[in-house]
């Protein structure tokens, strides 16, 4: 049965005393999911510039539109939550999901750059109604103290699904890749079936992307999620009273910003790695070789996470957020002031402190909330346009001072979650 809406007064339950664990393991399939086809773009940028012969700018509009989505669609996704409630919510995402990787079909035999724009916003879109959905919920899943903890065990898991799709692009999407010495010797048919051609490799691994979706969104429609109560923590307004909305609560504001700020931070350090190791004061290293160092920046992130839903079980989650924060702005610094390897192991130790900065943000973000959870949701998920616009912010930057002093831009954020995480998180109730 779906979770109902929260106006309906046959919700059963309130908050329970122990985690659903069978509940949590099916939620958590979703974030594996998501993080995995958010961390395929990686492999399809390179993929996508050599097809359509793009620069850097109009290579990056992959992320730009997959990001901005989140702007779009998240407070929609808060309201459809309020309408059907979380497990409906839930089969809407996994479908229109399913429909954003069968849309790359049709792009890949146009073959058309905007058509392939055009699919990932479908697909972001629906990851953002899945994101809207999936995080609250497994906050209130168990017990309010050790929500941030379950939710940092399930980004873990979302973490593993960044770690596995480059190397399954890799393997499925760029295996069959050739290159062209120079696109321009090519006639315009030859052009076509070259593109044609690249681009078709796209095909089979989206498909079988959303046929697993459908089977997802199948099992999560039938699966018999428990029903809870997320009206217990504030009563129905009298007549005359003042109803409040998540614009009278600082902590969701706050958060949202946090959000914004992180998610800007982790992309912008992530993106530029391979740029950064290449110079000749920091690593001079290839390409190639630098891109396999990437791997550690993230997977940094998926084993912070399994620690951080341990840790989170003994400290309070504000405090450790704010202690990751210093930890994390510290070493950026520490690589902007040196160099060779000692650069380039300060940096990419920061995916480690990064883990649990999501899910703790997020957890803070909704916290003591009751039926305005859907909509607070909402608000911290189309915050994550950060990592749309902030890349961008520290490109332009790099261009005017180099990438190893515009790391100071992620400096600044993470003082900013360091705020949030010793003061700006307190809930503070509305006179």
């Amino acid at each position: 049965m779906a979770i109902t809406n929260v106006s309906n007064s046959s919700v059963t339950a309130n908050a329970p005393g122990s985690t659903n664990k069978s509940a949590m393991a099916m939620v958590t399939t979703l974030f594996f999911m998501w993080g995995f086809l958010t961390s395929l773009n990686d492999i399809l940028i390179p993929h996508l510039k050599s097809i359509f012969s793009l620069n850097y700018a109009e290579a990056m509009l992959v992320q730009f539109a997959f990001f901005s989505s989140y702007a779009v669609f998240a407070l929609p996704s808060g309201k459809i939550i309020e309408w059907i409630g979380y497990q409906r919510t839930m089969v809407v995402g996994l479908f229109t999901m399913g429909v954003g990787a069968v849309l790359f079909i049709p792009a890949a035999s146009a073959p058309s750059f905007p058509l392939f724009l055009s699919a990932l916003i479908v697909l972001a879109a629906g990851i953002t109604v899945l994101q809207v959905a999936a995080n609250p919920y497994v906050s209130i899943l168990g017990p309010a103290e050790t929500a941030s903890s379950r939710l940092n065990l399930t980004q873990a898991f979302n973490s593993l699904g960044t770690t596995i799709a480059p190397w399954f692009g890799g393997w499925l999407i760029l295996k069959e890749a050739t290159a062209v010495l120079d696109i321009n010797t090519l006639s315009n048919g030859q052009l076509h079936a070259y593109r044609v051609q690249q681009a078709s490799t796209v095909k089979m691994p989206y498909l079988a992307i959303a046929l697993a979706l459908a089977v997802l969104a199948l099992t999560i429609a039938l699966y018999h999620f428990p029903r809870i109560d997320t009206t217990r923590e504030f009563r129905r307004p009298k007549q005359g009273e003042h109803e409040y909305t998540i614009w009278n609560y600082p902590h969701v504001i706050f958060g949202a910003i946090a959000i914004f700020v992180y998610v800007g931070a982790e992309v912008s350090i992530g993106s530029f790695l391979v740029n950064y190791f290449n110079q000749p004061n920091i690593g001079g290293l290839t390409v190639r070789a630098a891109a396999d160092l990437v791997p550690f920046y993230w997977g940094g992130a998926m084993i912070g996470r399994f620690i951080g839903s341990a840790v989170l079980q003994k400290v309070r989650p504000g405090y450790l957020l704010g202690l990751c924060a210093i930890v994390a702005l510290l070493l950026v610094i520490t690589s902007m002031a040196t160099f060779g390897h000692f650069a380039m192991w300060s940096i990419l130790l920061v995916g480690l402190f990064n883990s649990i900065m999501f899910p703790t943000i997020f957890t803070l973000g909704i916290a003591e909330l009751g039926p305005l959870t859907g909509k607070a949701s909402g608000l911290l998920v189309a915050a994550i346009v950060g990592g749309a616009i902030i890349p961008l912010a520290e490109g332009a930057l790099a261009d005017r001072i180099g990438i190893h002093h515009a790391f100071i831009l992620p400096v600044l954020c993470y003082c900013y979650i360091a705020f949030y995480g010793f003061r700006g998180s307190r809930v503070v109730s509305p006179a």
